[in-house]
Order: structure tokens, then sequence, then C-alpha cells
């Protein structure tokens, strides 16, 4: 007889989800869903759905699922939300992120992390999301505005030109904090009286680097 039970290792991760906190519904449906182990080496997959950073090519990584579904979670998504997010590493934060928003742009620095994040996001139907190769930390000015912005990757202050890009009523969630060393998870709302920001988990992240990184 075949079951139709998930595999051990992935009722584990949404336990464990669940147990960190995670109590958004929609969220926790969404990393059900999108595959984990398509994002991760060749080599990590029986590891994808532990709750630990992996790497991934370009000396970049793939977050814990807790950090991606509280990073999720607080930007408190809608259907209608166009979402920007700054490093789009292995895809696989552009990919829960699309099943809550109506657009995703994601921009990466690494060419080989843009392209194949983008074939993953094709091969999976994730076609709102948009992924461009580009300085997330210098931005075009034709880019914008957002109603949502996510910072993957850390920055010792959040750039002004991300800020101006919010929608009012607009969250923006980004690790402050020195590149090498631990980091403090950050929200900016922008409300009618200007930025009210909180300070909230710490975290580790890869650090955000400016320019479009050279072929390696």
């Amino acid at each position: 007889m075949i079951s139709n039970q998930p595999p051990p290792e992935k009722m584990m991760f949404q336990l464990t989800l669940r147990r960190r906190g995670i109590s958004d519904q929609a969220v926790l449906r969404t990393m059900e869903e999108v595959p984990r182990e398509l994002f991760v080496e060749a080599s990590d997959r029986d590891g994808a759905y532990r709750d630990s950073a992996l790497p991934i090519a370009c000396g970049q990584t793939i977050s814990q699922p807790f950090v991606v579904a509280y990073m999720t979670e607080q930007l408190q998504l809608q259907k209608s939300h166009r979402v920007l997010e700054i490093g789009t590493g292995s895809g696989y934060q552009a990919a829960v992120l699309s099943k809550l928003a109506r657009e995703v742009l994601t921009v990466e620095r690494y060419r080989k992390l843009a392209d194949t994040a983008r074939a993953r996001l094709e091969k999976l139907g994730c076609h709102n999301v948009e992924v461009m190769l580009g300085d997330g930390l210098d931005l075009p000015a034709n880019i914008g505005p957002f109603d949502r912005i996510i910072v993957t990757a850390a920055v010792e202050q959040i750039p002004q030109n991300l800020i101006d890009r919010l929608e009012l009523g607009g969250i923006l969630i980004a690790p402050v904090g020195p590149h090498q060393g631990v980091q403090t998870l950050t929200r900016l709302i922008r409300g009618d009286r200007g930025i009210e920001r909180k300070e909230l988990v710490e975290v580790r992240f890869v650090p955000a680097l400016p320019g479009v990184a050279r072929e390696l």
C-alpha cells in the first residue's frame, strides 16, 4: 500500500516552524508546497529540510527554513502586492514569495546564480517572478515603487534608495549589522508620519556587496 503521508523529515520541517512561532497559515502552507530540495546542491538534498542554512554556488547560502518563513511572515503579504527581493541566491525565497504576492522582482549580482534561479523558477511555474542581474544596492531609478521589500544579505545600514521605493503602508525587512558576525533583522513600515522601525531577531547572513560580480 502506498502511503500519502509526507516523509518524516518534511513532517518535522513543518513541526519545527510551528514550534518556533510561525503561525501564518498561508506561510506554513507555502513552505510545505515549495520543494526546497530543488534549490540546494545535489550533495545537500538529504538535508534540505533541516533547519539550517546550506552552501550554494558563488560562496553564498540558502537561508535556514525558519528565517525564510519568519521574514516572509513579517512582510504580511497580500495577493495584490508587488515585492522586491535583493539577493536571489538559489531562488528559494523568491519561490515562496511568488505564492503569496502578485509580482516579484528579485535582483542578483552573480550571473550564475541568477541564471540557475531563473531556470528553477520557470520549471516550477513561478511565472510572476522576474530575475534581474544587477546591483541590488544601486537599482535603476525606474524600478519601483514596491509594496514590500526584502533584503536577503547583510547591510550595515538600510540604503535610503530602498526605503524611498516603499509605497505608503509598505514594509521593508533586512538584516542590519556588521558583515562579519551577527546582524539584527530589522523591519521598516512607511506610515503617514514617516518610517516606523522595529528590531526583531538576531540572524547571520552573507554580506550584501555592491556592483555586479565578475564571472567566476
